[in-house]
């Protein structure tokens, strides 16, 4: 049965900055990562991104774009220029699959032309867009509906999902039950964990609700050829030593859990 990659998401390391997510990566033994673009301002240079991975041996599978809320300018404000830059830069660098969230309400016109463009970016850019989950914005006064056309992709027409898990427990849902919804739609993983707060918490799996390691042993039984990338926050580290051994011990039991469910 196929292996899925496994990934370290470049954010995954902060506060350390992009260049150590491609040393960590390769000396935990990540098989690639998912470059963040915006968060770090050296993210936005594809010269120097293609250069950390030639020299670090590290290669970048998936690209997140930068349509979050703290990316407003990154590649731009032109929302559909910021997903065609990501194709762009993924295809230079050899990844298959870009990472894009819901737009937010005040973006209208995008909004309206989202599940169509995306099937159309499908179609002609060379890679693979998968629109992430995201969730309703809580407060103590209620909700606040901040994407469109919807902040759950499943009833949706896109042919392509990202599942977060963080973001499923923020939105109080189970990733279980969204995978067994999906389906073959479920093209990449983040894999992080939540306790339901209204904070997107990106605990380490297996650390909330979400029944991270089950998820894993149920994507190994699915046969899941998509990629598994570890998007978690590692701030408790006090440095590089404890960090990696963090990390160590997370892709160990990945690898671990995934051939559990290969053999279920």
């Amino acid at each position: 049965m196929p292996v899925p990659k496994v990934l370290l998401s470049t954010t995954a390391v902060y506060p350390e900055d992009t260049s150590a997510a491609f040393e960590i990566a390769g000396q935990v033994g990540f098989d690639g990562v998912e470059l963040m673009v915006g968060v770090d301002p050296a993210s936005l240079d594809e010269d120097e991104m293609s250069r950390l991975s030639e020299t670090s041996g590290v290669r970048i599978h998936s690209v997140h774009a930068p349509t979050l809320i703290i990316t407003p300018a990154a590649w731009g404000t032109d929302p559909w220029e910021k997903l065609r830059r990501s194709a762009e830069a993924a295809r230079r660098f050899g990844a298959d699959i870009v990472v894009v969230h819901p737009p937010f309400r005040w973006q209208r016109d995008y909004a309206d032309e989202f599940v169509d463009g995306i099937r159309e970016l499908n179609r002609t850019s060379g890679v693979t867009f998968a629109v992430e989950n995201m969730f309703p914005w809580r407060t103590i006064a209620g909700s606040f509906k901040a994407y469109l056309p919807h902040w759950d992709p499943t009833d949706l027409p896109y042919d392509h999902l990202t599942l977060d898990l963080s973001h499923a427990s923020t939105a109080q849902l189970k990733s279980l039950d969204l995978i067994a919804a999906w389906g073959n739609r479920l093209t990449h993983v983040h894999l992080t964990d939540g306790k339901g707060s209204f904070k997107d918490e990106h605990l380490l799996p297996g650390e909330g609700d979400q029944d991270a390691w089950k998820v894993v042993e149920e994507l190994g039984r699915r046969g899941y050829e998509g990629h598994i990338v570890l998007e978690v926050s590692t701030r408790r580290a006090s440095d590089r030593a404890e960090r990696v051994e963090l990390l160590t011990g997370v892709l160990q039991q990945i690898r671990q859990r995934l051939a559990v469910g290969t053999t279920v």
